[in-house]
């Protein structure tokens, strides 16, 4: 899978997690779409990578700036995961995640682009928020990993389901923020993925090594961060998040005094559900199928 010139390309479209916060480097961060590019050819570089992905991207972010920029790369390969910051906001609406993803698929499978996608943890759970301010961002990124999902199968993309298992729990995944992977996460999402990519024949160099290079942040050093740069970031989310959560917070807990909270997983389901019906219909060929 290269173009003309046997080099093959490949774009990263996505948030902090793609830009690869948690996984320093001299420069800045690598994280694990760089990692997985060093392994697509075998022998010499023959892949040409650019990382579109910026910290804090939503949706809307990836459809109107980054996707652009990728089309204009060409690419062969063109990964996109994001979706995690669209929760944390409170203008969270799963028909505009759906559709803006919808046209960013649509895009790069018609520019001749095979798909890599990633399902991923909800951001309550990993920052460990108490039930009630939990529930209701892991039922938003349960909404949005459905739609990923179903856009995977509809455009025939590599799909990494990385929403649970032993890697969400495991602190030794993750940096000092829990939300963002370590070097070690990062390194297991680039082999998971290049495991996927050689089945389906699209990766035939040597597998991402999962080992770190780096010594794993110290307790110290992951107190600082959470103390500085991590009460920072903490505010920013919750000056747009916060007044929106306490009120989902407490229609969660009027649901579970009334033993109704089931309607919420219900009405959660079929906003999904009614996002992908009104996707617009495309053709097998149009929607990137073999």
């Amino acid at each position: 899978m290269t173009d003309r010139q046997g080099t093959l390309r490949f774009a990263a479209l996505g948030d902090s997690l793609t830009e690869g916060v948690g996984d320093p480097v001299a420069d800045g961060w690598r994280g694990w779409a760089a990692l997985l590019a060093d392994g697509l050819v075998p022998g010499e570089p023959q892949v040409e990578f650019h990382n579109f992905a910026v910290s804090g991207a939503q949706t809307r972010d990836v459809a109107e700036q980054q996707l652009p920029a990728a089309l204009a790369f060409r690419p062969d390969l063109a990964s996109v995961v994001v979706g995690v910051n669209d929760t944390l906001r409170c203008t969270f609406d799963i028909h505009e995640v759906a559709g803006r993803l919808d046209t960013v698929c649509d895009a790069l499978t018609g520019d001749g682009a095979q798909l890599m996608t990633a399902c991923l943890p909800d951001p309550g759970t990993m920052l460990g928020l108490p039930g009630a301010l939990a529930r209701p961002l892991a039922r938003r990124q349960r909404a949005v990993n459905a739609v990923v999902h179903a856009l995977s199968e509809r455009y025939g993309a590599v799909h990494l389901h990385a929403a649970e298992g032993d890697w969400v729990t495991d602190r030794a995944m993750w940096s000092a923020d829990r939300l963002h992977p370590g070097e070690r996460g990062h390194r297991m999402l680039a082999a998971h993925f290049h495991a996927l990519l050689a089945t389906a024949g699209h990766a035939a160099g040597p597998a991402p090594g999962r080992e770190p290079e780096q010594p794993a942040p110290t307790r110290s050093a992951s107190m600082l961060w959470l103390a500085t740069a991590g009460t920072g970031w903490v505010a920013r989310r919750c000056t747009d998040l916060l007044p929106q959560l306490l009120r989902l917070a407490a229609e969660e807990v009027q649901h579970r005094v009334r033993g109704t909270s089931a309607r919420l997983d219900v009405g959660a389901s079929h906003a999904v559900a009614t996002a992908l019906s009104a996707l617009p219909t495309r053709t097998p060929a149009e929607a990137g199928a073999a």
